[in-house]
């Protein structure tokens, strides 16, 4: 056990390698080395920069769980299932509270992962302003019960609470984390395999493996991290032997990589179309079903995405793969107005190259149909905070479903609901409100998944989004690397048995 302190910085929160074995890797075992041999510093690059500074409770939250940093109580299996990872094991208790029982685990500050420090960590989390995406419309209160379990009841009946705990952003950090501004600083204060030792802004970081991780020595001795929102300049760099991982490669860029050196997946992420539905010319339910009408989705699966995607079918695609079997017809859709002319601000970002390409071609397809389109595209982190004020008419979003809670109910919830804390769209509809509202009181799974698909019918036909495409995300590996995590939720990357 460590005593040793670094120097914080920055804030971040995540979850990570427990799921190393469930899902694909690039080869090899994916188990950790028990203690062997230093192994080599593995060299990675991410497409998104901090967009919030590394805030452990909005959209930075996976990097660091992608880089097996952070974990939570709980991880998702590759069923979309909750697994054991801070919690070894846990049971409900009445319809409002569920008790966690903790395995051995050490902060990385040498720290013992007490129930008093989860419930602590859980606390802050809560208190958060925002609060994180995995909490939004909950209200929890934790705490420790004797040495090893941590007792959480929430105001409402929550049945899928061990799965929202899988979420990055309730990761368990330290106390050491917290000050008394608000500040979290993930440096040196989580639990994962591989500590945050120091942040370069949004350009780099680096890692050393944390050899007291109670799931075993990592075999890689750290890793270099590098974020490049560039997707060609990601590619480029794997190629020329500056990189042994780099995800996110574009699909234009797919082709000039060895065949051996690119690995494509199949995800939870869909691209879609949103609609302003509060404000300007969209909030007009006609003229978004004249744009829905004009927006040919044919063409994305095919042409942009070159056969690295899926046509868009709903929120949900086909990883997610009860949804297909339940889909039902969209319900209450307004009848399709015609365009007058009208001026619409479409905006998306760039780092995903692809985007900027669907963009144009949502661009055209609107203004075939009288529309008349203002195209901007910005870096995300730039983009980000207008989007959800509502400042455009219509988004092109790359959302994954389940990254925030693993919960097919919870991104309806938070994108689609009067309160939601992600609302792009700005869809605030009765109709909409109450079948989320049900799908959320249904703890019987597959009843859960009848009533999530219900509600997504009543989004559907709100015509506030339109899916374009369900993402095949392409991840380019050295061909020395061995036991990449190829996980459908992207919430993981490396883990104790990544290797070069």
């Amino acid at each position: 056990m460590r005593s040793h302190r670094r120097s914080r910085l920055l804030a971040p929160l995540m979850l990570a390698p427990l799921i190393a074995g469930c899902f694909a890797s690039g080869g090899g075992d994916d188990s950790g080395d028990g203690g062997g041999g230093d192994g080599s510093r593995l060299r990675v690059a991410l497409a998104f920069p901090p967009a919030e500074g590394l805030s452990p409770y909005g959209a930075d939250a996976t990097l660091l769980s992608r880089l097996a940093v952070t974990e939570g109580l709980t991880v998702l299996d590759a069923n979309g299932s909750a697994a054991p990872a801070l919690a070894e094991s846990w049971r409900r208790d009445g319809e409002k509270t569920w008790e966690f029982t903790l395995r051995d685990a050490t902060f990385q500050d040498g720290g013992e992962v007490t129930p008093a420090a989860v419930a602590d960590s859980l606390t802050h989390a809560t208190d958060a302003k925002p609060a994180p995406a995995a909490l939004a419309g909950v209200t929890l209160t934790a705490k420790a019960q004797g040495e090893r379990v941590v007792r959480i009841t929430t105001a409402e009946p929550d049945p899928v609470l061990p799965l929202r705990l899988s979420s990055p952003s309730l990761a368990v950090l330290s106390a050491e984390a917290y000050d008394k501004s608000g500040r979290v600083d993930p440096v040196g204060t989580a639990t994962g395999p591989f500590e945050l030792t120091k942040v370069n802004g949004a350009t780099s970081a680096s890692l050393d493996r944390f050899d007291d991780y109670w799931g075993g020595r990592a075999q890689a001795s750290g890793i270099d991290a590098r974020f490049i929102a560039d997707g060609t300049a990601r590619a480029n760099a794997l190629r020329t032997g500056e990189l042994d991982i780099a995800e996110a490669i574009p699909v234009a860029q797919a082709a000039t990589l060895d065949e051996e050196t690119r690995r494509d997946t199949a995800t939870t992420r869909t691209t879609s179309l949103l609609f302003n539905a509060s404000s300007g010319a969209f909030k007009d339910a006609g003229l978004r079903a004249a744009a829905r009408a004009a927006v040919d989705t044919s063409v994305f699966a095919k042409d942009v995405y070159e056969g690295y995607a899926d046509p868009g079918a709903g929120v949900y695609g086909p990883a997610v793969t009860w949804a297909e079997g339940k889909r039902t017809e969209p319900v209450g859709r307004a009848a399709a107005k015609k365009a007058g002319g009208d001026t619409i601000t479409l905006a998306t970002y760039d780092n995903r190259p692809e985007l900027p390409e669907v963009a144009q071609v949502v661009k055209q397809q609107l203004e075939k149909a009288g529309f008349k389109v203002k195209l901007t595209v910005r870096e995300y982190s730039r983009l980000e905070g207008d989007a959800l004020a509502g400042k455009f008419d219509a988004f092109v979003l790359a959302r994954n479903t389940l990254v925030d809670t693993g919960d097919p109910v919870a991104v309806l919830a938070s994108d689609y609901t009067c309160d939601g804390g992600y609302n792009i769209a700005q869809l605030c509809d009765k109709a909409v409100d109450a079948a989320v509202a049900k799908a959320e009181r249904t703890a019987d799974t597959a009843k859960r998944q009848d009533a999530a698909m219900a509600a997504e019918a009543r989004v559907l036909g709100s015509d506030a989004v339109v899916p374009l495409v369900h993402q095949r995300i392409i991840t380019g590996v050295g061909s020395s690397v061995q036991g990449v995590i190829l996980d459908p939720y992207e919430r993981t990357l490396v883990g104790t048995g990544t290797r070069r």
